[in-house]
């Protein structure tokens, strides 16, 4: 284990447990009549997404007060500011704002630890069930029910026969139809926030392919669970996603993948 990972793997449990306080304020929250403002991009904003802000902010202030903090409910910090973060903490407090609009369910609380432009700690807690999915670079990656033991988690293989598609629940393209149109035999299964990175990393489903824009903050805390199940986030050139490299916090399309040993190439640059 590096030095790095050690580090991470120390402020786990205390992340996790400000994930479920944000977590449970998002429930209260959820049970009342919110109000909904819209942001500039026209994305909708909630007292959840303040709130669960404001107690991770605190929460991660406390634990690592010398580690920067980039939330998506954050004012916006100058590049020429964070290009000098070598560690930050990168969040987005409830990611699937729609969807807990939509009162479904399929919203998460999503906290990484960037280090040198990779995720090297990742936590995802689901507010309605209370699961929690985690991983430490070189740890592995685990889910752990209310009360439960964590459990670990793998990616699958892939079956050629009849392959999963996760796709978003708020959003589609002809990018995506495209996609699956070069696909044999597929189900597709629609689905919203983070969860969909952490059914690809639990071996429920074999890709997500996202075709269009997100941020920086909706992917880190999964990529580092998908990595260490086994799988891989992948830009459409096949490359990682890393964070924090340029002015725009915004990530291009990329894919979500289970089964690395299958060549994907030909069918996401066709």
């Amino acid at each position: 284990m590096t030095k790095r990972t050690h580090r991470a793997a120390a402020l786990l449990p205390d992340v996790i447990a400000v994930a479920h306080a944000a977590a449970q304020q998002i429930l209260i929250i959820y049970e009342t009549e919110f109000t909904i403002e819209h942001k500039d991009d026209k994305s909708p904003l909630t007292d959840a997404d303040l709130a669960a802000h404001d107690i991770i902010v605190a929460g991660l202030s406390k634990l690592t007060p010398e580690i920067p903090i980039l939330s998506e409910e954050s004012g916006e910090v100058p590049f020429v500011v964070r290009s000098t973060w070598q560690q930050y903490w990168l969040v987005d407090p409830l990611d699937g704002t729609r969807e807990f609009i939509k009162r479904n369910g399929e919203f998460t609380v999503n906290i990484a630890l960037i280090e040198s432009g990779e995720p090297v700690l990742g936590v995802i807690v689901v507010p309605e069930s209370g699961l929690t999915y985690f991983a430490v670079s070189g740890g592995g990656a685990f889910k752990q029910p209310v009360g439960g033991a964590p459990l670990p988690i793998k990616t699958r293989m892939l079956n050629d026969d009849c392959v999963v598609v996760l796709s978003s629940r708020s959003y589609g393209s002809e990018a995506l139809q495209d996609f699956l149109a070069r696909l044999a035999q597929y189900r597709q299964m629609p689905l919203g926030s983070s969860l969909k990175s952490c059914w690809v990393a639990e071996g429920l489903a074999d890709i997500y392919p996202r075709f269009g824009l997100t941020s920086e903050w909706d992917t880190a805390a999964a990529q580092c669970i998908v990595e260490q199940a086994g799988g891989q986030l992948l830009d459409l050139t096949l490359k990682p996603l890393r964070y924090n490299t340029k002015a725009s916090l915004l990530n291009p399309s990329f894919i979500v993948i289970g089964d690395t040993n299958h060549d994907w190439a030909a069918l996401v640059t066709a």
